[in-house]
């Protein structure tokens, strides 16, 4: 079977895959996929820290909120399980092995207490981004597949530390491969298949 690896960049509620296989001489996309981990049947769970700020401040309501936030997560981390599942098991069909994965991190910092959290609006962003990033990355782990987490802010640097002088030969590559594809591909595309290519060289 051929190696192949994936690479994830999320956002709220959702994210960008990309299956990667070959080198650096022969980048090949083998699968891209959105992946929708939140579920439209529950409230606020595209922006879960946003609605539980709906539960308010007291003692009460930050309990309300832990409890509403650990079945947000449990539910994600499901849908993830079963989004990666589905891929690996399609490109095994292909003849693919999937090696690793590469999860892209947001530059951001360890989040306080769940209530200095609720009481910031810029907080509550980071905390879903990173809340949707673990989900994806446990859903690997339960996977047994090896999982490696890239700050986006790093990426680059990894790249030239990994390929050399040929990585912005390389990253043009991967930018021009949505002429031969077509469209998606975006900037999380791009992304998530430089960061999948770096799996695929270890």
């Amino acid at each position: 079977m051929k190696p192949a690896a994936l690479g994830v960049r999320m956002h709220s509620g959702w994210g960008v895959l990309v299956a990667l296989a070959g080198d650096a001489n022969s980048v090949e996309v083998i699968d891209r996929r959105r992946i929708v981990i939140s579920d439209p049947t529950i409230p606020g769970t595209k922006q879960p820290y946003h609605h539980a700020v709906s539960f308010g401040f007291s003692a009460s309501g930050l309990h309300e909120s832990e409890k509403y936030l650990a079945g947000c997560a449990a539910v994600s981390e499901r849908l993830a399980f079963a989004a990666i599942e589905e891929i690996i098991r399609e490109l095994e069909g292909r003849d693919y092995r999937v090696v690793g994965s590469a999860v892209l991190l947001a530059a951001s910092r360890p989040l306080p207490p769940l209530a200095k959290i609720l009481g910031s609006h810029p907080l509550l962003h980071t905390a879903e981004g990173q809340f949707f990033r673990a989900a994806v990355i446990q859903a690997c782990q339960r996977l047994k597949l090896a999982v490696e987490e890239i700050r986006e802010r790093e990426l680059e640097a990894q790249a030239k530390a990994t390929f050399g002088t040929a990585a912005g030969r390389l990253q043009r590559r991967i930018a021009d491969l949505g002429r031969s594809i077509g469209p998606p591909w975006t900037k999380d595309h791009k992304a998530a298949a430089l960061a999948a290519l770096l799996i695929l060289t270890h």
